[in-house]
């Protein structure tokens, strides 16, 4: 068996992953993945750039900051890439306190985020600015990852913070408030992705592709409704003390048929020109950034496709 050491943020994204370990896919392709949750982004791309960890899902903008040296800390990635999209087409959303209901009712708040320099900072610099608000005007603390936000906006500790799916809409049904949303910034913005080092995935190509197409055959599971009942017992095993409900809110989001992670993986390249133009605007330091086809490779999705 080829083990792959693979990192993620903890969440319910992660779902084809759980379904393809139980169903024993990643074991018919000859593979041991062994899951690693991460408190944040530093430690997950630090991890792959130094070669501890082999792939992980991770916002894409975090493969060009760390490639570009724009990322959080000063490790630089010259050869990460992104093989697979692994994200609804959602944008995230800017979830508030409940009585945060403007741009205004932010002035002199805190809000939190992952990093100041990669992720989805750049989408909340943009957000704000376009709500009237100038870099001085609120405070920000990083805190980790998407989880540990969804923590501390519930335990009140943050003003706000931007959240992808399935974690703004929980937010939403304990009553917190939905200011706004990435569209009104970029009207298309590729998220998640399954990413890793080229020079390492061309040496475990059939283990890539291999890992790619359970995946795949994970996705296409948890779209079918005769295995809904099945799916959520997953969720709940793989997410201990999950409300009640979570599971089937969860699924609504990242498997609804128009607006749910894609069935075939493809990376957008207008989605990933949305990432590039706000980093080009906000990105530290200032730096030319490469053409969108140059973070990602699809050849190793088109092969995990073939049948």
């Amino acid at each position: 068996m080829k083990a792959i050491r693979f990192v993620v943020f903890p969440g319910a994204f992660n779902w084809p992953v759980w379904v393809a370990q139980r169903m024993g896919w990643f074991a018919d392709a000859g593979l041991e993945v062994q899951l690693t949750p991460t408190p944040g982004s530093v430690f997950q791309l630090t991890g792959l750039i130094e070669g501890r960890f082999d792939l992980g899902i991770t916002l894409i903008d975090n493969v060009a900051a760390y490639r570009e040296g724009q990322g959080e800390v000063p490790a630089v990635g010259k050869d990460l890439i992104g093989l697979m999209a692994h994200d609804t087409r959602i944008l995230p959303a800017l979830i508030t306190l409940p009585e945060v209901r403007s741009y205004a009712d932010l002035r002199g708040r805190t809000l939190s985020l992952d990093a100041t320099r990669t992720g989805y900072a750049n989408v909340l610099y943009a957000m704000l600015e376009k709500g009237g608000l100038g870099r001085d005007d609120y405070k920000l603390d990083s805190i980790g990852g998407v989880k540990q936000r969804f923590d501390a906006l519930l335990a009140r500790k943050h003003a706000g913070a931007l959240f992808n799916s399935p974690f703004e809409s929980l937010l939403e049904a304990q009553g917190f408030t939905r200011l706004d949303t990435a569209r009104s910034v970029a009207a298309s913005y590729q998220g998640m992705v399954v990413a890793g080092r080229r020079e390492w995935i061309a040496a475990n190509r059939a283990s890539v592709v291999g890992f790619l197409r359970a995946l795949l055959r994970s996705i296409a599971w948890l779209y079918d409704p005769a295995n809904r009942t099945e799916a959520f017992q997953i969720h709940d095993a793989e997410i201990p003390g999950a409300p009640a409900g979570s599971a089937a809110t969860a699924h609504g989001i990242l498997f609804h048929p128009q607006h749910g992670l894609p069935r075939d993986g493809r990376i957008e390249q207008a989605a990933v020109a949305g990432v590039l133009d706000l980093r080009s605007r906000f990105g530290v330091p200032k730096r030319a950034l490469g053409s969108p086809q140059d973070y990602y490779d699809l050849r190793y999705l088109d092969d995990a496709r073939k049948i």
